[in-house]
């Protein structure tokens, strides 16, 4: 694959998240009752940087969760030596039943990897409500699912990809477009 276009570098991931955070907590009215929880591997530190934000804005902690969805995938195709699925595990700090979830990713495509977090959180708990946020929607859904919450709407072909680096993992930050080849 070859880089196309840079779409989002650091600052601009950085406001995309403070503007997701003011969003999450306006339309909550607050975060009473709320969890953020993040879809391995990139969801998880979104939503870790989204619980910073909204401490120092609302001056609360927002307890932040992780979920692994390997096992809810329609298209499996992670799997170890002895051709299982890798799993993961998921860890959430608080019982989910009757909290508002917000469901957090790097990006949103074909709706396939929410739908089957969404599939992970109900095996959990029963949650009053689930919201979705996004750092990128890039279109191309294939199932009936929107983001409540996005970054940047990044319209593609079926060509590119889009290519989400965190510090975290990846020593930099970066959203960009990439051609297949």
């Amino acid at each position: 694959m070859t880089k196309k276009a840079t779409v989002l570098d650091q600052p601009a991931i950085r406001r995309a998240l403070t503007r997701i955070a003011h969003e999450i907590i306006e339309r909550n009215k607050g975060i009473e009752d709320c969890v953020l929880v993040g879809i391995k591997t990139r969801g998880i530190y979104i939503a870790n940087r989204l619980a910073e934000r909204i401490h120092a804005i609302e001056g609360e902690e927002i307890p932040v969760g992780e979920i692994d969805i390997t096992l809810y995938r329609d298209d499996l195709t992670t799997k170890t030596a002895d051709h299982e699925p890798e799993v993961k595990g998921s860890d959430l700090p608080v019982d989910i039943t009757n909290k508002k979830v917000i469901l957090v990713d790097d990006v949103l495509f074909t709706g396939r990897t929410v739908r089957a977090g969404l599939d992970a959180l109900m095996d959990l708990g029963r949650p009053s409500q689930i919201q979705l946020a996004v750092l990128v929607d890039r279109g191309h859904r294939e199932l009936p699912i929107r983001a409540d919450y996005v970054g940047k709407n990044i319209p593609t072909s079926s060509s590119e990809k889009i290519m989400v680096a965190l510090s975290e993992v990846d020593q930099e930050d970066i959203v960009a477009i990439h051609e297949k080849e």
